[in-house]
């Protein structure tokens, strides 16, 4: 796939069609590689496409000011489409070359595995039928089941198409196994007083560090609200544990109706706090009171909370 994606990204600028390339480079460790955009076919001799290539890309699109070719996964795309409608992104400035996918890999889920002194990750493979991760380790090579290294958003994904794209590079494998909604039960099911022990207990660690506001494309405000001066929420560390929950929770709602479960804010979280599961109940809500509602599925539909109708469900009402 990534000799591929070089290949036409190369053709493309070859031709004028695009001037720049957005993609994935080699990070700090194997198993991070960083979006970077590439200026020339020189530099796309550093590109990188693996399991690991989890980043979101269509948010970086906002500040495109030329032909850019983007590589999108069919989940990003949703994001990009948000965008689009929120007239965040221009699309005459953006070359959509569509991925195929078959899940991202969660290092943490293949440490959890037992894996130890891991020096490199291969794609993977069938062995007796099964799709199996090989995982190359000081002690010699060894392999787990494909589907247990995915991400939790990847094992809940039902998006498998491209909504929005150019041109679409590999095919797409299902992956969805859990109901993603299963979680959002569990906390439901809780009295309040359990509830609020939960939150606060999954929240402790946090660091305010941004990095699920940073990499949230639908968290693309000119000035946010919590990086004013006029009060101590642009503090990086907590002030105390209550502004520590309302920052998560007063952004769950600033982009309720337009959160599409790409799930970067928890995959970025460097203390792996579940920050989806507050969007996710959200989108369960959302879906109860106004109907099915998947944001960026369609850039001309009109948002449940942006739209009013006289049938609305009201204040205090549950459906």
């Amino acid at each position: 796939m990534q000799e591929k994606l070089v290949e036409r990204a190369k053709q493309l600028m070859a031709e004028g069609k695009v001037a720049r390339v957005l993609g994935w480079k080699e990070g700090d460790l194997p198993y991070n590689p960083e979006p970077t955009y590439f200026e020339n076919a020189e530099e796309l001799d550093n590109f990188v496409y693996d399991g690991f290539c989890g980043a979101n890309l269509s948010k970086f699109m906002i500040k495109a000011k030329e032909k850019t070719l983007v590589f999108l996964k069919p989940c990003d795309t949703y994001s990009f489409n948000q965008l689009l409608k929120e007239h965040r992104v221009d699309r005459d400035n953006a070359y959509i070359v569509g991925v195929g996918c078959y899940g991202k890999l969660d290092i943490e889920n293949i440490r959890a595995h037992g894996m130890k002194g891991i020096t490199s990750i291969s794609d993977p493979k069938m062995v007796d039928g099964v799709l199996v991760l090989p995982v190359q380790t000081l002690y010699g090579e060894k392999t787990m089941p494909y589907e247990e290294a995915l991400l939790e958003r990847c094992r809940v994904c039902t998006r498998k198409d491209h909504v929005i794209s150019d041109e679409v590079i590999g095919e797409s494998g299902e992956t969805n196994e859990w109901d993603r909604f299963d979680e959002i039960a569990k906390i439901e099911a809780m009295d309040s007083a359990e509830r609020f022990a939960y939150f606060q207990e999954i929240l402790a660690p946090c660091i305010r560090c941004n990095a699920c506001r940073n990499a949230c494309p639908a968290c693309s405000c000119r000035k946010c609200v919590f990086d004013s001066t006029k009060f101590d929420s642009d503090s990086k560390a907590n002030t105390d544990s209550f502004e520590e929950k309302m920052f998560h929770v007063i952004r769950a709602f600033h982009v309720a109706g337009r959160c599409t479960d790409c799930g970067e804010c928890s995959r970025v979280c460097p203390e792996n706090i579940p920050l989806h599961l507050f969007n996710r109940k959200l989108i369960q809500d959302i879906n109860e009171l106004y109907g099915e509602f998947q944001a960026g599925e369609d850039a001309e539909a009109v948002g449940p909370l942006t739209h009013f109708e006289l049938d609305d469900v009201k204040h205090g009402e549950r459906r």
